[in-house]
């Protein structure tokens, strides 16, 4: 279990160990019996999961702790709004659990669970039909990468690969490591935030890291901070085993209502994150996924806050992008005018919509690319030139 024990100051100080995991919404303490009763309907609904580590980072006498709007469910993720799968992924998966939406990268689920759901999650899905979702036949998935020359990336995502134990996770690796044309493997996990014993408490993991970093191989690890408050001690601590075994690591997050969509607030998170050694890569448009109406900023809106932290930082703290993973490709917000909003493809589905520039008259109610109308404009930015 992870003790959360308090110096004089107050500071909060992790002893790692095994945590404990709760997926019931009788064990949060923070909660009233007449709160955990309402909640009922939506666990029934979408699985609840966190672990006492985590838990212990909110203010539970504050209704809007960011952590807490994150981890514990509410009652409006019950509105009938949103799709299982928003970015079409379906239409992408070539057997279960593999995905092959971009040329030179394949995405594989590997993992049906997280160290704690996030109530905005994209891929609930998952975790409604694990066993449909996920990777189910790894040689099959490792066939169908080395068949394919044009593939040099492969993103290990699910679920978090980081729940996995580490001779399962190094299974995947070491047979990805034995293709040629795979020269860089990803892992994106929220286990930094959401447990950073994981990786603090496990040298056979780290060892693995370290054997993944070659002179002709990368892994990279994306980690997922949404706020501040998660970058604890022992995240930082965690982070920093893992650059030191050449591991790199970048930052996503998306843009979620009642955790960071404020500028100073985005501001302190990209400004931490450049302190420790984490530049900032991705910041989402959240996706339209079921149950996330109420998560969910206007992009136009969204776009001024991002702006607007960005302004406060260095160079270093703002690399990241304001994308969306529309089912045609990631498209960047890159610019709001009075009358018109700016989108370019940063990476196309279609390779002949790559770097397509797409000009819309401005819709302060659009949450997605499809709540816009034609654009006015589509193609090159030389094209808008002439």
């Amino acid at each position: 279990m992870a003790k959360v024990t308090s110096n004089n100051q107050g500071e909060k100080k992790l002893l790692c160990a095994d945590p404990r995991y709760v997926t019931r919404l009788e064990d949060l303490n923070g909660l009233s019996d007449q709160e955990k009763f309402k909640l009922t309907q939506v666990t029934d609904k979408y699985d609840f999961r966190a672990n006492d580590y985590y838990l212990s980072l909110i203010d539970w006498n504050d209704p809007n702790d960011p952590i807490r709007n994150l981890i514990v469910p509410r009652e409006h993720e019950l509105e009938d709004w949103g799709h299982l799968d928003p970015s079409g992924e379906q239409e992408y998966t070539v057997m279960p659990g593999v995905e092959h939406k971009y040329d030179s990268t394949v995405l594989l689920l590997v993992s049906k669970a997280c160290g704690g759901i996030c109530r905005y999650c994209f891929r609930k899905r998952v975790f409604i039909y694990k066993d449909e979702e996920i990777l189910q036949d790894l040689p099959a998935a490792l066939q169908y990468v080395r068949e394919h020359p044009e593939i040099t990336n492969v993103l290990l995502t699910g679920g978090d690969p980081l729940l996995l134990n580490t001779n399962e996770l190094r299974e995947i690796i070491d047979g990805l490591m034995q293709i040629e044309h795979v020269r860089i493997i990803r892992i994106g996990s929220k286990m930094p935030a959401f447990n950073p014993c994981r990786i603090l408490q496990d040298p056979d993991l780290l060892k693995l890291f370290e054997e993944t970093c070659t002179d002709t191989k990368q892994l990279y690890v994306v980690v997922h901070f949404d706020h501040e408050r998660e970058i604890t001690e022992a995240a930082i601590r965690a982070i920093k085993a893992m650059r030191k075994t050449g591991a790199e690591l970048a930052n996503q997050t998306p843009l979620i209502r009642g955790i960071n969509d404020d500028p100073d607030v985005l501001a302190a998170l990209f400004q931490k994150l450049s302190f420790v050694g984490v530049p900032p890569y991705y910041v989402f448009q959240c996706r339209p996924a079921l149950g996330n109406r109420n998560y969910v900023v206007p992009i136009e809106q969204g776009y001024q806050i991002f702006e607007q932290a960005k302004v406060q930082v260095s160079g270093l703290a703002k690399r990241a992008r304001y994308t969306m993973s529309h089912a045609s490709g990631k498209i960047e917000v890159v610019g709001l005018t009075d009358n018109h909003v700016y989108f370019k493809y940063h990476r196309a589905a279609n390779y002949v919509d790559s770097g397509r520039l797409l000009i819309f008259e401005r819709n302060q109610d659009a949450y997605w690319l499809d709540d816009y109308e034609t654009p006015v404009f589509t193609g090159t930015s030389t094209d808008c030139d002439q």
